[in-house]
């Protein structure tokens, strides 16, 4: 099965998400499995600068706007096949690939990423009978959006097409007038096609013109058809709904594994979970909060923003160091949120820790650390950072959302009786509902017998790639056959 996965990030070269995580995690999976899959990227420095063996492949003409390039093909970190689009008018340039200095959009981005849909469709036309032609091209979000459409648009010999969404709320929409420069017949620009409110809709079309939809757990799966989750699609979606599937997200245990991961004071697992409470003195040292194993230790890494619940902090967290519990945070969004987050911890400084902007290493040290994973979000296709949490024994206390209430069993009593609890869940997005919860999680750490139940479990569960990637592959042979 020869898969053609098309992304605009993968870690380790370039990341801003999850889509990065599972775009280094899926393709190597597939391909364990007996898939030929490879990626494409777009040709950001880092992209170009990580990738291994490279040599063109293709001289690309007639892109979107006009713009050449070339097909670059080598491989990447981990030995995955991949493919990168060598333009510098379109990719040569510093820092976030969505974003300038500024902080607002490039100003090309409808180019850039058509550019990405445009180049995936050309290996539905390969140069010659020696080029390597996917069965399957499988694009990720928007920015991917418009390769299902260019493909639809080559006739009836190609691949088939799938899309995912990792996240509805960003769409990529642009003016009308970009149309013709996008190389998108004008009758495409309909209601049962590329057109969207008036504008262009990346995600729009690749949910339109698609073979098949994903995403990234069976729960949001149902939940996009909503008028709440559904940001505008939620009608398209709910008339695919025989074409759409929900797929949960997996883990990289390579990568996110307490017994192997180099960033931590003593690695450990479930077998020798004891070992765990170095990693938390020294977490607790790191934010300079008091050094203390009997305080339950909540986290959270994320955005800091009202989708991810962020602001039921401020409100919550005064109760919880109240009982004697601490919390430290790591990320970045809205600057009233980080100003606020950031006071609450200047007033409790032996309690709260923040520290505004995002840190790798600091992120797998805060999974090692703490005891409770925070993740209130009022909507989370998938979410990965609990399925981390999980694996080092960190508890996670999540909204009931998504693929949130997919991976995670509440801690309620019959839950803890049968042995199967992983975590704590609530349903309402308020302070109340949160606050609920946390409670219940510090209780239940003064159990100490239950505590340690509870996170064995955890441990043990296997949200590893390959049942996914078990998944996908059979949604791609039901496309083939």
């Amino acid at each position: 099965m020869r898969v053609l996965f098309v992304t605009s990030e993968c870690y380790p070269l370039v990341k801003t998400g999850g889509l990065a995580d599972v775009s280094a995690a899926l393709p190597p999976a597939l391909n364990g499995l007996g898939a030929d899959a490879r990626v494409l990227l777009p040709g950001y420095p880092a992209v170009l600068d990580g990738l291994e063996g490279k040599s063109t492949v293709r001289t690309l003409s007639g892109l979107p706007g006009g713009i050449g390039a070339r097909l670059v093909a080598g491989r990447l970190p981990d030995g995955t096949p991949a493919y990168a689009i060598e333009s510098a008018e379109l990719f040569a340039r510093p820092g976030n690939p969505y974003l300038a200095p500024s902080g607002e959009s490039w100003a090309d981005n409808h180019l850039r990423f058509a550019a990405l849909g445009w180049v995936a469709a050309e290996f539905a036309r390969p140069a010659d009978d020696s080029q390597w032609r996917p069965e399957i091209i499988h694009g990720n979000d928007w920015q991917a959006g418009l390769m299902p459409a260019y493909v639809a648009f080559t006739g009836s010999q190609r691949p088939a097409t799938v899309m995912t969404i990792h996240n509805i709320a960003y769409q990529g929409q642009f003016p009308a007038a970009y149309l013709a420069a996008l190389h998108l017949p004008a009758h495409s620009y309909h209601m049962h096609g590329v057109e969207y409110y008036g504008g262009i809709g990346f995600l729009k079309a690749g949910l339109y013109y698609a073979d098949r939809l994903t995403t990234v757990s069976p729960s949001y799966a149902r939940e996009i058809q909503s008028t709440e989750h559904g940001c505008g699609l939620e009608g398209l979606l709910a008339s695919r709904t025989d074409h759409l599937s929900g797929i949960l997200n997996g883990v990289d245990y390579e990568i996110w594994d307490p017994a192997i991961d180099p960033h931590l004071v003593e690695p450990y697992d479930h077998t020798c979970l004891e070992a765990k409470a170095a990693s938390k003195a020294a977490l607790q040292a790191e934010f300079g909060l008091e050094v203390n194993p009997a305080a339950p230790l909540f986290a959270m890494v994320s955005r800091l923003n009202w989708h991810k619940g962020a602001d039921l902090l401020p409100e919550v967290l005064p109760a919880l160091f109240a009982r004697g519990g601490q919390v430290v945070l790591l990320g970045t969004g809205d600057s009233g949120l980080e100003n606020s987050l950031s006071a609450l911890a200047a007033a409790h400084p032996r309690s709260a820790g923040v520290h505004i902007g995002y840190d790798e290493a600091q992120a797998h040290r805060i999974q090692a650390g703490a005891d409770v994973l925070l993740v209130p979000s009022r909507a989370e296709p998938c979410g990965l950072t609990q399925l981390y949490a999980m694996r080092y024994g960190t508890l996670p206390l999540v909204r009931r959302t998504g693929g949130l209430e997919d991976s995670v069993i509440d801690a309620t009593p019959a839950a803890l009786t049968d042995g199967c609890a992983t975590g704590f869940a609530f349903d309402e997005a308020t302070a109340l509902g949160l606050g609920w919860a946390i409670r219940r999680a510090t209780d239940l750490y003064r159990a100490p017998e239950r505590w340690r139940a509870m996170q064995l479990r955890a441990m043990t569960r296997d949200f590893g790639w390959a049942g996914s990637a078990r998944e996908y592959l059979e949604l791609y042979r039901g496309l083939v056959r």
